[in-house]
């Protein structure tokens, strides 16, 4: 028996959701188009055989996937969009893997700095502010920062000048 996990994980859909847009094309369509405004070249077979589709995602990147056939016979343009298609959807996948990652890494970063923040001691005033260089509960820029427990920790790392 499996046990159902709910950790996060790209999925299926997730795929799906981030692709806004996708083009499909043959080789010959792109040495035609790239021809348009001059006498167009002999196309030959092979190029007529070869299948892109480009997937523009959510934030505007954009992948490719390509399929040809080997035989002109066999070729047929929806049996080459779908396999272009899902060429181009599997590299897709380790791009949301290192996007979810790097969320990870970050929450885990967030959830460490909080536990050290929520270890220190509360100032009287019940805020502290960064000042001048130094941490303060924001009364004077002079005054000592004084905390309601006696053996006061360290407050959190300065924030970047």
């Amino acid at each position: 028996m499996t046990e159902q996990t709910t950790a996060p994980r790209v999925t299926p859909a997730d795929i799906e959701a981030q692709i806004v847009d996708e083009r499909y094309f043959t080789a010959e369509d792109g040495v035609l188009g790239a021809h348009l405004h001059c006498m167009p070249p002999t196309i030959s077979q092979p190029l007529k055989l070869l299948t892109f589709c480009v997937l523009v995602l959510r934030n505007g990147f954009t992948v490719t996937g390509e399929s040809a056939c080997a035989s002109p016979e066999l070729f047929s343009a929806e049996l080459g969009r779908r396999i272009a298609r899902q060429h181009a959807v599997e590299k897709v996948w380790p791009l949301l893997g290192y996007e979810l990652r790097t969320k990870l890494k970050r929450l885990d970063e967030i959830d460490a700095a909080s536990a050290v923040f929520d270890a220190q001691p509360v100032p009287k005033g019940g805020r502290i502010v960064w000042h001048e260089g130094c941490w303060s509960d924001g009364s004077s820029a002079d005054a000592p920062l004084e905390t309601s427990e006696a053996g006061a920790r360290p407050y959190p790392k300065a924030p970047d000048a």
